[in-house]
């Protein structure tokens, strides 16, 4: 069975632009491997046509940029959206049932399936479909944009935390598991004083 995996850069206040986050020659290393080991990738509308740039070479690129391309057209790909019509090479196009659509694909690949988009990782998230977040962390602060998480969630526990470039710290999270009581009354336990020392 596949893993479904959410991982995007994100400023220290917890939004994503991919337009403020270039990326160090060591961070573009690690995401070119990263892409190559994939099994596919599953995309929102706006994420995929953002992504479409690496379709077709340009002159001006480095050595790095080609690599990340090839790497990246080789992957398969599902986009979710009920307004294209088409989708470029390589990929499929998820118009309805997107939840059996997903499962099916978890249950039948093995290896590891990236979720790009934050409104599509909101939706999968409420399927119960997402198994890991991977949040890079950059030491930006932005002060508005697009949130990595687009709505509540329940809780999450640390599994690993990893500096992957100079200045880059990617967290790596798996839905927590909740105990029958915590459960039972909505929230987990709450540690007297330390809400209150928060807000200070």
């Amino acid at each position: 069975m596949a893993k479904l995996v959410y991982g995007l850069n994100q400023s220290l206040d917890g939004y994503v632009d991919h337009l403020q986050f270039r990326p160090s020659p060591a961070l573009f290393r690690h995401f070119i491997e990263h892409v190559r080991d994939l099994t596919g990738i599953v995309y929102g509308r706006r994420t995929y046509e953002i992504m479409r740039y690496w379709d077709e070479d340009l002159p001006d690129w480095a050595a790095e940029a080609h690599d990340f391309a090839a790497a990246w057209r080789r992957q398969p790909k599902w986009v979710v959206s009920s307004s294209l019509k088409s989708v470029g090479p390589n990929a499929t196009l998820v118009e309805d049932d997107i939840e059996a659509v997903i499962r099916g694909l978890k249950a039948r690949l093995v290896g590891e399936i990236d979720v790009a988009g934050p409104d599509l990782a909101g939706s999968l998230t409420n399927f119960g479909l997402i198994d890991e977040y991977r949040l890079y962390l950059h030491p930006n602060v932005l002060g508005r944009g697009k949130p990595f998480f687009a709505g509540p969630r329940p809780p999450l526990r640390l599994v690993t935390s990893d500096r992957i470039a100079e200045d880059v710290i990617r967290l790596t999270y798996v839905p927590a598991q909740i105990s029958p009581r915590s459960a039972r009354y909505g929230e987990l336990p709450i540690i007297r004083g330390i809400g209150t020392s928060l807000k200070c």
